[in-house]
C-alpha cells in the first residue's frame, strides 16, 4: 500500500514522492536424519534421530519510523521467530504364528520422544518505538516502521517442551478373506498432559477382483508451542491516545479477563468406508469418509470495539486497546468421497504407461463457534469467529478436485503430465454483498526425466505450464487497486514455475 507524499505517515524530507514499504524476511531452513535398520532375533527394528529448524527475520525496506521525525532509518530489523524440533523413533516389527487365524499375526511396537523448541527475539528499537513527533493537527504520528512494526522486547520468548509417545499395532487375516488391525498410542507431553488415541481397521475381499475396507479412529492434535506463546504488540492512537493492539497468549492476564483458557487438544472421530475393484486391467477405490473435529484451535477477531476497552478498563488494565488471542471452541463436520482409478499400458517398443485419474469432492460444516461469557454480557457483544472465517472452513477450498495424470517411461527416459481441476473456491466478504466466487480453473503440469546411470539422473519441467491465474477481483473488491487477486485461490498467483534438477542416491 502506497503512502502517498502528503500521508502523515510519511516524512516528506525522507520521501518526497512519497513511498512503497516492502516486508524482505530473510528465512533460514536446516535438517539432517540419521537412521539406521537390523535384526535381532525374530525382530525387526530401526531407529532414526532428526533435527530441523526454521527461523525468519523481518527486515523491513523502503520505509521510515514517522514518530522519529527526519532522522528516522528507511531499513529496519524488526526481530523474527524461530522453531526446531530434536526427534528420536524406536520401532520394531515382527510376526507371531496364532492359532485360529489364518495368517500370522504381524506386530509392531515403537516409541517416539521429541523436543520442540520456540523462540522470537525482539527487533531493533527504532523498527517499533515510537520517536514522540506530534503532527500539525496535534495528534502523535504513529509508531514503529511502516508496513511490520517490529516485535518488541516484551514480546520475546523462548520456550520448549518435550513428548514421548508409545504405539502397538496388530494386523492379520482373521479368515482368508477377512484382513483385520488394531492400532493404540499413547502420549505425553509436559506441557499438556497425557492423550490416548486408536484405530479400527478391516478389509473383506469378497472375491479377487472386490473388496470392501472401512475404518473408525480418533485422533487429537496438541496445541502448537507457537499457539500458546506467540505474541506481538503494536501502538494504534484513536483520538489522539496510544493504544497497545496486541495478540495476546492465551494465559495473559488481559487475555484471561476476556475469557480466554488454557489451550487444550484439538479431538477428532474419523470414519471411512470403501471398495477396492480390479477390472484388469483397470483397478478402481472408491472411500467415502466422516470427519468431526472438536474443538479446533482458531485466532480470534480483533477485539478493538469501545465496549470491550472500556471492559479492559473495568478489570484494571489501561493503555490497552483491545487485541485478539488464540481460543478453543470451533467444531467442524467434514464428509467426502475420494475416487481413484489407475490403468497400466504396456505399448512395448513405445515404452510403458501408467494412467491414473483422481478425484475428492468434499463438503465441510462449521457446527459450533466459540463464545466467553465475559464478552457475550457487553453490549453490544463482539464476536469472536465471524462469517470470513466461518466461510473460509465451509468454502474457502475447493468442493471438488480431479487430477489426470500420465506416466512415460522407456529405457533412460521418462515423462510425467498432469492436469489439475480445482472447483469453485468462495472468497468471502464482511457481508454476502462482498462474497465472490472464483470459477473452476484447470493447470497443466509438464516434467521430463533422463537417467545418466543408475545413480545420477536429470529433470526439468514447468508447474502451471500454460500460466494461469484466477480471474481478477471486481473494483469493488479491490477499491484500491492493490489487490488484484484473491488470497483464496487454491493454486496461488505466482504462475509458471520452471524448475530443472539433478538427482544423486548412493
Amino acid at each position: 500500500y502506497f503512502r502517498m507524499p502528503q500521508d502523515s505517515r510519511n516524512v516528506k524530507s525522507i520521501y518526497p514522492n512519497g513511498f512503497l514499504p516492502i516486508i524482505a524476511p530473510t528465512v533460514e531452513d536446516f535438517s539432517a536424519a540419521a537412521g539406521m535398520s537390523w535384526t535381532r532375533g525374530e525382530w525387526d527394528l530401526d531407529t532414526s534421530l532428526v533435527y530441523g529448524q526454521n527461523g525468519m527475520n523481518y527486515d523491513i525496506q523502503n520505509t521510515l519510523n514517522a514518530s522519529i521525525g527526519p532522522t528516522s532509518k528507511t531499513v529496519f530489523d524488526a526481530g523474527g521467530f524461530s522453531y526446531n524440533q530434536l526427534v528420536y523413533n524406536l520401532t520394531g516389527v515382527r510376526k507371531y504364528d496364532v492359532a485360529g487365524l489364518a495368517s500370522p499375526l504381524n506386530v509392531a511396537v515403537g516409541t517416539e520422544a521429541r523436543r520442540e523448541g520456540y523462540e522470537m527475539h525482539a527487533g531493533e528499537p527504532d523498527s517499533w518505538r515510537n520517536g514522540g513527533v506530534i503532527l500539525p493537527g496535534g495528534v502523535p504520528a504513529a509508531s514503529g516502521a511502516q508496513v511490520f512494526p517490529g516485535f518488541r522486547p516484551a514480546n520475546a520468548s523462548h520456550t520448549s517442551r518435550t513428548a514421548v509417545g508409545v504405539f502397538v499395532d496388530v494386523e492379520a487375516n482373521v479368515t482368508d478373506k477377512l484382513l483385520a488391525s488394531a492400532a493404540i498410542r499413547e502420549e505425553h507431553y509436559n506441557d499438556f498432559g497425557n492423550n490416548v488415541s486408536g484405530k479400527l481397521a478391516g478389509r473383506f475381499d469378497f472375491t479377487k477382483n472386490f473388496a470392501l475396507r472401512g475404518s473408525v479412529q480418533n485422533g487429537f492434535r496438541a496445541p502448537s508451542l507457537q499457539q500458546q506463546r506467540f505474541t506481538s504488540t503494536s501502538t494504534n492512537f484513536i483520538n489522539g491516545i496510544p493504544y497497545e493492539i496486541t495478540t495476546f497468549t492465551p494465559n495473559d492476564p488481559v487475555a484471561v479477563a476476556l475469557g480466554a483458557k488454557p489451550l487444550k487438544a484439538e479431538k477428532s472421530t474419523n470414519f471411512s468406508l470403501g471398495a477396492v475393484m480390479r477390472l484388469a486391467p483397470l483397478s478402481l477405490t472408491v472411500d467415502a469418509y466422516r470427519i468431526n473435529v472438536r474443538d479446533r484451535i482458531v485466532l480470534s477477531e480483533n477485539l478493538t470495539s469501545t465496549a470491550v476497552r472500556n471492559y479492559v478498563v473495568s478489570q484494571g488494565f489501561t493503555g490497552v486497546g483491545g487485541g485478539r488471542f488464540f481460543i478453543n471452541g470451533v467444531d467442524t463436520k467434514t464428509e467426502g468421497v475420494d475416487i481413484v482409478a489407475s490403468l497400466p499400458y504396456n505399448a512395448g517398443a513405445a515404452g510403458r504407461f501408467d494412467f491414473t485419474l483422481a478425484g475428492n469432492f468434499n463438503h465441510t460444516d462449521v457446527t459450533k463457534v466459540p463464545t466467553t461469557a465475559q464478552l457475550a454480557a457487553l453490549n453490544p457483544a463482539p464476536v469472536l469467529f465471524d462469517r470470513v472465517n466461518v466461510l473460509t472452513l465451509e468454502k474457502g477450498q475447493p468442493k471438488n478436485k480431479i487430477t489426470a495424470s500420465a506416466n512415460w517411461k522407456l529405457n533412460q527416459w521418462g515423462v510425467t503430465a498432469r492436469a489439475t481441476r480445482y472447483g469453485d473456491v468462495l472468497s468471502p466478504g464482511t457481508t454476502a454483498d462482498f462474497d465472490y466466487t472464483l470459477k473452476a480453473r484447470t493447470i497443466v503440469d509438464l516434467e521430463a526425466r533422463y537417467a545418466l546411470s543408475h545413480q545420477m539422473s536429470l529433470a526439468i519441467g514447468a508447474d502451471n505450464l500454460f500460466d494461469q491465474y484466477s480471474e481478477t477481483l471486481p473494483p469493488a473488491l479491490n477499491t484500491t487497486s492493490n489487490t488484484p487477486f484473491s488470497n483464496y485461490t487454491p493454486f496461488g498467483n505466482n504462475g509458471r514455475y520452471v524448475y530443472a534438477r539433478a538427482t544423486y542416491s548412493f
